[in-house]
């Protein structure tokens, strides 16, 4: 039996002389993890998440780990805590190259930059532990290289002309949903304890449909960027959103370069919060945007709760990002189903989904 009934997200446009007049969202359908671990010890679902969730699986289990640990009100040493930062950041850069090249229209990507990028980030965290010493260095020596061969920005912000990096924000720019000035709202570390301690609280749909006080924020690169630079207002589309996801890649590079120490990491990658005897959860900061796992243990230690509340509940909320970029913006009959596909795939490039459009007139 397959443990989710639906695993694409259904997108309806209704289009009134060209402009967008609604966005219909339809969420995917999630298996249901509480009533399938209830009673379980937690190694049992510690083996199972890289198969419930293939994608970030680092990220999923080391956000376990830190809500079962924090349940237990167990203390973590530093040691442990960087090796996982490292573990969680490395996937992150996969994962970000991977949208990339998946969801986006990359022209002539050098198959041996990818190789040898792929042989990097296997020698940094391929192993039963994080590499460490020379072989580290020799790693993410590797790494800096295959991304300079794509066209990796460097300080300026600008990817090398003609490189795989630069064309592919070129042809998406050609198709770019030019979006209305909105007000934009950002999921962030200061978020954590309202979430967390929802998750474990009597609505069993917050899960499914977040809301932090009747909004739902975005989160991911484009998110984390523009709570750096403390940007709330503006016009947004898929090219700032690539461009984002490549200066990110950028950023960790250089972290793991200048030695990847814990007191120079972005802040919140990896928080944990006990929320009671038996009860903890985590926060992780991973390629998608900020991740959520909260669990209660009953008195024998197994698993008598568990919830996890992902990124693309967010991004693809009913009123959330997606809706808020695409409503009231004018389209082409041209170009509308590249535009409007653009900016779906800016959000996470990697989420199944089906789009359709209708006319409201005919409706």
């Amino acid at each position: 039996m397959s443990l989710v009934a639906r695993n694409k997200i259904d997108v309806t446009i209704s289009l009134a002389a060209d402009v967008i007049a609604a966005v219909e969202i339809l969420p995917r359908a999630r298996p249901p993890l509480a009533r399938l671990f209830a009673g379980k010890p937690a190694s049992a679902l510690l083996k199972a998440l890289p198969h419930l969730f293939p994608v970030c699986a680092a990220a999923q289990q080391t956000a376990l780990l830190s809500a079962i640990e924090a349940a237990r009100d167990e203390k973590i040493i530093l040691a442990t805590t960087q090796r996982r930062m490292l573990l969680v950041v490395a996937e992150r850069i996969s994962e970000l190259l991977r949208g990339l090249l998946v969801g986006f229209p990359t022209p002539n990507v050098s198959a041996a930059a990818i190789r040898s990028l792929i042989r990097g980030l296997s020698m940094l965290v391929g192993g039963a532990r994080p590499a460490r010493g020379s072989i580290r260095r020799e790693a993410i020596a590797q790494i800096v290289a295959s991304l300079a061969a794509l066209g990796m920005p460097d300080e300026d912000g600008a990817p090398r002309p003609g490189s795989p990096f630069a064309l592919c924000i070129a042809a998406l720019d050609e198709v770019d949903l030019r979006s209305i000035s909105i007000a934009h709202s950002f999921l962030s570390v200061a978020d954590d304890r309202n979430i967390t301690e929802r998750l474990l609280g009597d609505d069993p749909t917050f899960c499914h449909c977040p809301d932090l006080g009747g909004h739902a924020p975005e989160t991911g690169p484009w998110a984390r960027q523009m709570t750096r630079d403390r940007l709330w207002l503006g016009r947004s589309g898929a090219v700032a959103r690539l461009k984002a996801r490549i200066a990110e890649i950028r950023q960790l590079c250089d972290w793991l370069k200048s030695g990847a120490h814990i007191e120079s990491a972005e802040p919140g990658i990896i928080e944990s919060y006990r929320l009671g005897p038996g009860r903890g959860a985590a926060a992780i900061e991973c390629a998608r945007g900020r991740l959520y796992q909260a669990v209660e243990l009953d008195p024998q230690g197994q698993i008598s709760r568990f919830e996890c509340l992902a990124p693309t509940e967010w991004n693809f909320h009913w009123r959330g990002p997606l809706v808020r970029n695409l409503q009231g913006a004018g389209l082409t009959t041209r170009r509308h189903q590249k535009a409007v596909r653009a900016v779906i795939e800016s959000l996470d490039p990697c989420v199944g989904f089906t789009l359709k459009f209708r006319k409201v007139d005919d409706a």
